[in-house]
């Protein structure tokens, strides 16, 4: 491999904001905050939207209007008499 081409991993913490669960890995990307987490300090990056939060990880059903969905669509793509 060159040398100086490749970006620096960091140890990082990505918190999720509703659940405050914490992701410790490794990064390129670098926050503003740090913290240090059994005597490493890692950049916080803070999510809206984790695998901790997300519905379809978590299997929270929501409720849609599929029916209303399927009757806007033949109405407007219907063909007119």
């Amino acid at each position: 491999m060159k040398a100086e081409i490749h970006p620096k991993l960091n140890p990082v913490a990505f918190v999720d904001v509703s659940t405050g669960h914490k992701f410790l890995t490794r990064s390129t990307m670098r926050g503003s905050k740090s913290e240090t987490i059994d005597g490493v300090d890692h950049h916080v990056i803070i999510c809206d939207i984790t695998a901790d939060s997300h519905p379809a990880f978590t299997g929270e059903k929501r409720f849609v209007d599929t029916a209303g969905r399927v009757e806007k669509f033949q109405n407007k793509f219907s063909r007119r008499r």
